[in-house]
């Protein structure tokens, strides 16, 4: 899916609202608008990928992923993998893809500058923000279970 018509049609209706406008004003509408156009594509492809795990949700056999080339998104609908059974072992330790439970929400505050890069992060990877800073965490707890292990043995 091309989202560069979407995201230039932003930017010509902000421009055609300016034209309303004097001189000065067409001139900083028109600045906006290629401005304007980069965020836009950012929140086209989050909210592509908000809906494309809401139809994940949906769904039972099959997942749908967005792949993120330059300007472009791809939407691809794959059958969803079936994981073997872990062999049963005394010594296993859960890892946190193991882990199921209750799903709590938080709060999170960033600065504007990060929270634009992990936007940027996860829309590169197809995913929602949510999706990715829940991954960035589970990696983070992984590394550190890593961590005390090594420092146990």
């Amino acid at each position: 899916m091309e989202l560069e018509k979407y995201t230039q049609r932003f930017a010509a209706d902000l421009t055609a609202a300016a034209a309303l406008g004097d001189k000065h004003t067409r001139k900083v509408a028109e600045g906006l608008g290629g401005a304007a156009e980069a965020s836009a594509r950012l929140m086209l492809i989050a909210a592509l990928s908000d809906l494309a795990a809401e139809i994940n949700d949906a769904l039972d056999d099959r997942e749908v992923k967005l792949v993120v080339r330059d300007a472009d998104v791809d939407v691809e609908v794959r059958p969803v993998a079936t994981a073997s059974p872990r062999e049963s072992d005394e010594n296993h330790t859960p890892n946190f893809e193991d882990l199921t439970g209750d799903i709590s929400r938080v709060t999170l505050r960033l600065v504007e500058q990060i929270k634009a890069r992990a936007e940027e992060a996860a829309a590169a990877n197809g995913q929602s923000l949510n999706s990715w800073l829940s991954q960035a965490v589970q990696g983070a707890l992984r590394n550190q279970q890593e961590w005390r292990r090594r420092d146990w043995h």
